[in-house]
């Protein structure tokens, strides 16, 4: 799979503050790229210098094997399409009108395809409704469908659900992943919402302090977000004992509790531990989640 994005040694400033540091990142096309930080760790600011709102300080990107100091970048960026941070559009106006300016700015030829693209985002039953009059998942749909309006196959996506109510978000999630699988559209998108993210991402980028800590695949990260079965008993060097000689691995919690990585009877477990004296006194499956990943890549525990 080839990479529609790239970054070398990516650094941005500001006075003496650096919201990029020598950051690498590397996106697959066809991908889902989450980025993944809290707030402050530059994941704007990354979205920012790859649609070309600002310049690095030094280091290069590439889009579509492009140098961003060649002359042929903004050929290339005439392929992406973006919602930074808040959707811009026209309140005054409807959905259908914003559309058909965006159409305008962009210098299409005809309005063929606005139908199309505003039923694609859940907006063209919205008749001559002002936008202002919109709620803020149809702003954000809204902002895509002016994204859109080019046909580009790269979307840029700066915190999408955003503010948005439960039912928002599924929306926004089933609009990105058609996107994506229907129309082949590249998205690279961040979000605080980890667990949102993790219903949609193909690939992540994690970013602490304005550095790319570490890129994977969610295939890579499911095998790292390893299930497992946590037991709480009244003795753990009993239990210790008994998993060494069940030749079971596992990692010691404290001092009543385990994890145990591999598929547990537990009636044997029982029995093993009633043998010694050692009384279970509950059972349960659990999953590492992206948040507790990220937190513990970044040495969250620590602050």
């Amino acid at each position: 799979m080839d990479e529609i994005v790239t970054a070398n040694a990516l650094s941005k400033q500001y006075g003496s503050f650096r919201a990029l540091k020598d950051l690498s990142m590397h996106v697959p096309r066809g991908s889902i790229y989450g980025i993944v930080g809290k707030n402050g760790a530059g994941k704007t600011t990354l979205i920012r210098l790859l649609c070309g709102l600002q310049n690095p300080t030094s280091g290069e990107y590439t889009l579509y094997g492009v140098l961003n100091t060649s002359r042929e970048i903004k050929k290339a960026r005439r392929r992406m399409g973006a919602v930074v941070e808040s959707p811009s559009a026209y309140l005054e106006m409807t959905a259908e009108d914003n559309v058909k300016e965006q159409y305008r700015i962009l210098g299409l030829p005809s309005f063929e395809g606005v139908p199309e693209l505003l039923q694609l985002v859940g907006l063209s039953d919205t008749g001559k409704k002002k936008v202002k009059n919109f709620s803020l998942g149809m702003r954000q749909r809204l902002g895509i469908a002016l994204a859109l309006a080019g046909d580009p196959d790269l979307l840029v996506l700066d915190e999408p659900a955003n503010g948005l109510d439960p039912q928002g978000i599924v929306e926004m999630r089933e609009l990105i992943l058609r996107l994506n699988r229907e129309r082949e559209i590249t998205v690279i998108l961040s979000s605080h919402i980890l667990d949102e993210l993790s219903r949609l991402a193909t690939h992540y980028g994690f970013l602490d302090k304005g550095h790319m800590v570490k890129e994977i695949s969610a295939k890579e990260l499911e095998a790292a977000c390893r299930r497992c079965v946590r037991v709480e008993v009244t003795d753990i060097k009993v239990l210790s004992r008994v998993l060494e000689t069940l030749g079971m691995e596992y990692e010691i919690r404290s001092d009543q509790e385990a994890d145990i990585f591999a598929k547990v009877n537990i009636t044997r477990l029982v029995l093993a531990l009633h043998e010694e004296g050692c009384e279970l006194l509950s059972i349960r499956e659990r999953e590492e989640s992206l948040e507790n990943y990220y937190i513990n890549l970044v040495g969250g525990g620590k602050r």
